[in-house]
């Protein structure tokens, strides 16, 4: 058995307007936004395709208080792209903000909720995935984080060191990057890991193997759901969906 990550989920207080910006940022497509949610997907694949991430866009009523520990780094293909995609963003709304980066080759913007998103420089590394570089994850220790989710789904460890991890599908696609960082985790995560099991897979089992590895089951008040609530084991709360 395994799992994939099909999304991320970003909780927003207008879910159309944060939907419609990263629609626009990426070229991809709103597919869906009704009262529940807003999604957005890349065109010409079908959900879910593991060579994306997809995005899933929720509302909740609490605004934006502290930095995400989770945060979506995109793709440049030169530095003249990276210039242009930059301007092009802030035309759509985004605003650049000092997280502390320093002097950087990349950029550090905020959408028009404030959540934090990198454009990076041009790395070959990145050539293949999309506009979606990385999903990265601050943590305290990189290599336990590669450990659970390379087990908790179908990715492939590609590199561990001291203060960092990334884990990539055999499909392709955007990176998943764990990067230590001093800071604690401060209430619930703004944006969050969805994880899908393949169709012939049982749910149920799915969760406890999950629990196995180190989930720890958690009430965010989601009541009676089909899907499951779980935090990783730095406490990153992230949702085992019905497979599909």
């Amino acid at each position: 058995m395994a799992t994939r990550l099909v999304q991320v989920s970003i909780k927003a207080y207008d879910k159309s307007a944060i939907g419609r910006f990263w629609a626009d940022a990426l070229g991809w497509e709103v597919t869906n936004d009704d009262a529940v949610e807003t999604n957005v997907e890349p065109p010409g694949m079908t959900y879910p395709d593991p060579r994306a991430v997809y995005i899933d866009v929720l509302t909740v009523p609490e605004p934006k208080t502290v930095k995400n520990r989770v945060h979506l780094d995109l793709a440049t293909t030169s530095v003249q792209h990276q210039s242009e995609l930059i301007a092009r963003l802030t035309t759509l709304g985004a605003t650049p903000i000092d997280i502390g980066q320093g002097d950087v080759p990349w950029t550090v913007l905020a959408d028009p909720e404030g959540n934090e998103f990198c454009v990076l420089e041009p790395r070959a590394i990145y050539s293949d995935t999309g506009p979606v570089a990385a999903v990265v994850v601050d943590c305290t220790d990189p290599a336990e984080m590669a450990r659970f989710w390379s087990e908790a789904m179908d990715w492939t460890v590609q590199s561990v060191t001291d203060d960092q991890a990334a884990l990539r599908s055999t499909a392709g696609g955007p990176y998943l990057e764990f990067i230590r960082t001093p800071d604690a985790k401060s209430g619930l995560n703004r944006i969050h890991l969805d994880l899908r099991p393949y169709p012939d897979d049982d749910h149920a089992a799915e969760a406890d193997r999950l629990r196995a590895l180190g989930a720890t089951d958690l009430d965010i008040g989601q009541g009676n759901v089909p899907w499951t609530v779980l935090s990783d084991p730095e406490g990153n709360e992230f949702c085992l969906l019905t497979p599909r």
